[in-house]
């Protein structure tokens, strides 16, 4: 998963500078043109590539998978990642123009702080994450607390009273790109292992459930962040409208904090229980028979 979202991260810091680039040089269509290019050869190239794999269908439905209490918690924490990466796509260009008069190539260089930190940063997370799963929650919890405080610092929101800057706006980037990857790589394994926890057979079944809730969660977050996005820029500015971004991964962060407390508790509960009844049950077979 780190591996992929690497490569993700790839195209987030190719993308902005190149069709800058070219928007530039040769006008509006032709950095779409050249992307459908693109796009059109790698049809034939996946098909010749992607191995077939059989493999029967699962007992469980979707619907199933999607109301586990963990599951939906984590649902909530992917809408609200690429909701925050959706947003940034239509309000961060017109403030970086607006605010610091840059020239439209250089204003897809400001995303390469969000991007290569996130290519960056994704295989290290998912190589941690394998290594050492119990602390797939915190880096999850902790991811999303940490862009809570980058979206409220992006403008920054005008309560803090700081004069926006430019390289303040950078660092910020960098900073949710990391956290972004602590946030989103663990989702995954998450959901699947929650699966596998509660009867979900292990196979390529479960893993195209969970592979396809990922992706329609992804895209309805990439649906509602430019749309909540752009209405909110345009109503009470970039910076309370990245405030309130922040708001959205604060809410998710602390619920799933919340979540994984209450799941630890009552985890030391039923290990208690499971002792003082394993003692008892020692305790009267150790004792003697009375005959």
């Amino acid at each position: 998963m780190g591996s992929l979202e690497s490569f993700s991260g790839l195209g987030l810091v190719l993308g902005p500078p190149l069709g800058g680039f070219l928007y530039q040089s040769f006008g509006y269509e032709v950095p779409f043109i050249l992307l459908g290019c693109i796009v059109l050869l790698m049809v034939p190239l996946n098909m010749c590539i992607l191995p077939n794999y059989e493999s029967d269908p699962g007992k469980h439905s979707f619907w199933k998978l999607i109301i586990l209490p963990k599951v939906a918690f984590i649902s909530f924490v992917i809408t609200s990642l690429s909701s925050g990466f959706g947003f940034l796509d239509p309000t961060l260009s017109l403030f970086v123009l607006e605010k610091f008069n840059l020239p439209a190539g250089y204003v897809g260089l400001v995303f390469l702080g969000l991007a290569l930190s996130y290519a960056i940063s994704s295989p290290l997370v998912g190589l941690l994450s394998d290594k050492m799963p119990h602390l797939r929650k915190w880096l999850l919890v902790f991811g999303n607390l940490i862009t809570a405080g980058c979206y409220v610092f992006l403008g920054p929101a005008p309560f803090l009273h700081i004069k926006s800057q430019l390289w303040l706006l950078v660092l910020i980037l960098v900073i949710n790109g990391i956290s972004a990857g602590m946030s989103l790589i663990p989702a995954f394994p998450e959901i699947l292992s929650c699966a596998h926890e509660n009867g979900f057979e292990e196979g390529l079944s479960t893993l195209g459930l969970v592979s396809g809730l990922f992706g329609a969660l992804w895209s309805v977050g990439a649906f509602l962040g430019p749309t909540l996005g752009g209405f909110l820029y345009e109503k009470i500015g970039f910076e309370w409208a990245a405030a309130l971004q922040g708001l959205w991964a604060l809410t998710s962060g602390l619920v799933m904090g919340l979540f994984y407390l209450l799941e630890h508790s009552r985890r030391r509960r039923r290990s208690k229980l499971q002792n003082i009844l394993g003692t008892e049950e020692e305790r009267t077979a150790l004792l003697p028979d009375e005959t």
